[in-house]
């Protein structure tokens, strides 16, 4: 009978084992570590947006309405909250749609701003500019490297032998972040 337990262990440890158990949450970690990432990219622009709407307000007198849009839009963005390890792809939608508000709010503030000659040679508006301009790029960059572990992650638990496995040990797929509707259409560019 002992040797019906010991032949029953080893088949278990080896099932275990080869499940991809521990790869799962590797790959799960590497998920939640990407979307800390992207979550510290979005706020160094949540954190620059006060700055670049305070320069902007000392140098130029245009349209109360683009200031309080940015404002408004910064606020709808730190309201969304998600928790990578419980996303649903609704979830994540809401979320890029926020942050979409946010960079055209900031998209257009920096385009109207170039009316105003004063504000141009402003240092301090010309180093912000640079930092937003920057950190747009780290959060393309970030949700590029969270969408790479996404993929990685979901391939890994659709394959045999983990597909069994996965969702016994509540392994789901995650959503990737999406292009928004509106990036299909070229930008119009007016002067």
């Amino acid at each position: 009978m002992n040797k019906i337990y010991l032949i029953f262990l080893i088949l278990g440890t080896f099932l275990v084992s080869s499940c991809g158990y521990n790869d799962m949450v590797t790959k799960s970690e590497m998920v939640q570590k990407q979307w800390g990432n992207l979550q510290s990219a979005y706020q160094r622009r949540l954190d620059l947006i006060p700055n670049l709407v305070e320069t902007v307000k000392g140098e130029a007198k245009f349209e109360q309405s683009t200031l309080t849009e940015v404002v408004n839009a910064r606020a709808k963005a730190t309201s969304i909250t998600i928790d990578p390890s419980k996303s649903s792809p609704e979830q994540l939608m809401a979320y890029q749609e926020s942050q979409g508000q946010l960079s055209q709010a900031l998209g257009k503030l920096l385009s109207i701003s170039e009316n105003y000659p004063t504000l141009q040679t402003n240092a301090s508006f010309k180093s912000l500019k640079v930092e937003i301009e920057g950190t747009e790029n780290r959060i393309q960059t970030e949700r590029n490297k969270y969408n790479e572990a996404v993929n990685e992650y979901n391939s890994f638990i659709k394959q045999i032998p983990q597909s069994f496995f996965a969702g016994q040990f509540g392994f789901t797929p995650k959503p990737y972040f999406e292009a928004e509707k509106a990036a299909s259409q070229a930008p119009k560019v007016q002067f």
